[in-house]
């Protein structure tokens, strides 16, 4: 019944229905499920007289007085000034969209609005602030009645998709309906985890008669999309441990050799231990999906080269995909230096090779001559055979999406999978992302290695930072400059690497400086990444394109120009191009101090520690899990109401809940669990299928 369409309900009609399925409402059940984005109370809005903080964000609630496009010096703005019960002006800004803000409201409308405020010669503002129009339901926000707002913008609104046109239909659907909404978790984990009753919340949800009663309903339904979640991953784990993998023999002749004699090294204790949970994951006849994860520098290659030996040693192929040009080579240049002189066939797919190179090589990875290929995304073109694929490495996977990790392992007969990330996972994202997966952690470090020096410098400071350049080059030592754009722009005034370059040479000139962006040929860029690491350029001035897969142990510095600008895993990952050798190595960043309040967390958390897990932690919490790691490449359901960072107690009751019930009744046979069943097979079981084709 809550399949249904939305066109026939009280109030939308066919033309809403079209606009409410472009924001993935199509069904009844879609449209409960549609959660507010807040919610207006007498604790959320603020009084303009009481404003104290510039680039505070806040709500405001008051009456249009004024609105109207103004001409500016180099092109039209839309202000709007906007007046709340306690006269205080507001004025509002628009820069953008003014053809849509101009129909989105008028003098005399009650509006919300939501953003930053700043303080202009006395005056309060909010440039591109979000809004709710909130017509005659204005006065009743004094009563302390709880009001829900929806997303959308001035498009819904254009066709009458307020706030308040979906408060009226919901209401309408619950009021008529509500008692048919189906209760899809059992008692028994309603009432062993606390839960607010599914009807009860789904009402409180949009219609909240008190705080305390939103707060259940929002932990029941955080709750229930969590369970469900974690529910499918487990399912996908237990079909993947169905399939027959091949067995592979880890104790063979070139493994042998390798672990003995062409390791300048003896492994961690982690690295020891990840080893043995690929070793009982190959030999127990099911096919690996093992997940290793470790910091910047903590040996995964290695495990990785292992792994592909013991493919190779039962008379089998392996791959190792990777997502840029620049790591396929440092990953290539790598294997081809430790398994090469035990016999192992290593051979490169890449975009420069001319067409006779890669037709041979294409052949021998046919008929089985080569026994391992590196490549990017050209490893899964269709023109590319194997003759008995068994092992698929797949580096930084989460920068591959679930169709191109899935057509890799098509190329064998339920291959063995290792992936990788130098990027450690939290583990309420373990859970919640990549439950389906078996998860081996690195945190140990290569002996001998000495932790980051990190400083942040301003650009008052940056002879700090030459002397500290110009001391590392006397010593022998090779350095990186970073930064945030290849060439000057008109539109910011950021520094740019092709200006930074001719500085670096002109303040190094008893030094070889080169230069590498993205915009580079590949031939170009890898000639110089390569002169790089031979020690014949001391200084590489370079973009983001160094973030990873460069292996140099002799560079001991690394200046990030504008850190700012850069995500904290992306400075992370930077940060872990030096310190890869015996000697003492440093980072620099350079940030303007009228960097955001955001930007100044991200470089306090990096001064602060250089662990990769205490950082990741750091990352999730301040870019949410919408970003974080490419999610959305996972093939998963979006979460639409629990938050990863905030709901780490509730995802480890869920993960509770699904243990118990897969003790209790693993089939989901029971009568108490048939609406459960039916829930999940309706809404879940693609993703399923979609997981099984994808590996």
């Amino acid at each position: 019944m809550f399949e249904d369409g939305t066109m026939y309900l009280k109030g939308v009609g066919s033309r809403r229905a079209k606009m409410l399925e472009e924001i993935g409402i199509a069904t009844c059940r879609d449209l409960l499920h549609f959660y507010p984005r807040r919610y207006l109370d007498h604790t959320t809005v603020s009084k303009v007289v009481e404003l104290r903080n510039d680039g505070e964000a806040t709500t405001v609630v008051g009456t249009i007085v004024v609105a109207g496009e103004v001409q500016g010096a180099r092109r039209p703005r839309y202000e709007a000034i906007m007046v709340d019960e306690w006269n205080g002006r507001m004025k509002l800004l628009w820069f953008q969209g003014l053809t849509w803000i101009k129909r989105a409201f008028a003098p005399g409308d009650r509006v919300a609005f939501h953003g930053k405020v700043q303080l202009f010669r006395g005056e309060w503002s909010m440039t591109h602030p979000e809004f709710d129009k909130l017509d005659e339901e204005g006065p009743q926000l004094s009563t302390m009645r709880i009001l829900a707002l929806y997303p959308g913008g001035a498009k819904f609104q254009a066709v009458g998709l307020t706030s308040k046109t979906f408060r009226r239909i919901i209401h309408h659907l619950i009021k008529t309906r509500g008692w048919d909404i189906p209760q899809v978790l059992p008692p028994w984990i309603v009432s062993g985890f606390d839960l607010m009753d599914g009807r009860v919340a789904l009402r409180a949800i949009h219609f909240p008669k008190s705080q305390p009663e939103l707060d259940k309903a929002r932990e029941r339904l955080k709750f229930e999309e969590l369970f469900f979640l974690q529910l499918l991953l487990r399912r996908i784990q237990a079909k993947r441990q169905l399939r027959q993998g091949i067995r592979l023999h880890s104790g063979g002749p070139k493994l042998s050799q390798f672990l003995r004699d062409s390791l300048p090294f003896t492994l961690t204790n982690d690295q020891a231990r990840a080893l043995q949970d690929i070793v009982r994951d190959v030999a127990e006849g099911r096919q690996m999906h093992r997940l290793l994860q470790g910091d910047v520098g903590s040996g995964k290659t290695v495990l990785a080269m292992a792994a592909l030996l013991m493919a190779v040693d039962s008379g089998y192929q392996g791959a190792f995909m990777a997502p840029t040009e620049v790591l396929v080579e440092q990953q290539y240049s790598s294997l081809k230096k430790y398994l090469g002189p035990i016999g192992v066939e290593v051979r490169l797919l890449a975009g420069r090779q001319r067409k006779k190179e890669r037709e041979q090589i294409l052949d021998e990875l046919a008929s089985g001559a080569a026994h391992i290929v590196v490549g990017t995304h050209a490893v899964i073109q269709d023109k590319v055979k194997f003759n008995r694929l068994a092992m698929a490495v797949i580096d930084e996977q989460h920068r591959f999406g679930v169709r191109q990790r899935g057509s890799l392992l098509a190329k064998g007969r339920n291959p063995h999978t290792l992936l990788m990330t130098a990027t450690p996972i939290p583990r309420s994202l373990a859970l919640t992302r990549y439950g389906d997966l078996d998860i081996s952690l690195i945190k140990e470090l290569p002996a001998g290695r000495k932790p980051i020096h990190t400083r942040l410098l301003s650009e008052k400071r940056r002879g700090e930072m030459v002397k500290l350049v110009r001391d590392e080059l006397a010593k022998g030592h090779q350095v990186y400059v970073v930064y945030p754009q290849v060439e000057e722009s008109e539109k910011t005034d950021l520094k740019d690497a092709e200006r930074g370059f001719m500085e670096w040479k002109s303040q190094c000139a008893d030094y070889a400086v080169g230069l590498v962006h993205g915009r580079m040929l590949s031939d170009a860029k890898e000639e110089v990444m390569l002169r790089f690491k031979a020690g014949e350029l001391h200084v590489l001035v370079a973009t983001t394109v160094i973030e990873v897969g460069v292996d140099t142990p002799n560079a001991t510095v690394i200046v990030i120009e504008h850190s700012e600008r850069f995500g904290l895993s992306q400075l992370h990952q930077m940060r872990g191009r030096v310190g890869r050798g015996q000697a003492q190595s440093y980072c620099v960043f350079m940030a303007d101090y009228r960097q955001s309040t955001e930007a100044r967390e991200r470089l306090r958390v990096l001064l602060e520690t250089t662990d990769g897990f205490k950082i990741s932690d750091e990352d999730l919490r301040i870019r949410g899990h919408g970003e974080f790691f490419g999610t959305r490449q996972s093939g998963l359901p979006d979460l639409r109401i629990a938050d990863i960072v905030d709901d780490t107690p509730i995802i480890e009751n869920a993960n509770k809940a699904v243990k118990q019930l897969a003790v209790r009744d693993p089939l989901f046979a029971a009568e108490e669990h048939k609406a459960m069943r039916h829930y999940f097979e309706t809404f879940f079981v693609a993703q399923l299928e979609g997981f099984a084709r994808a590996g």
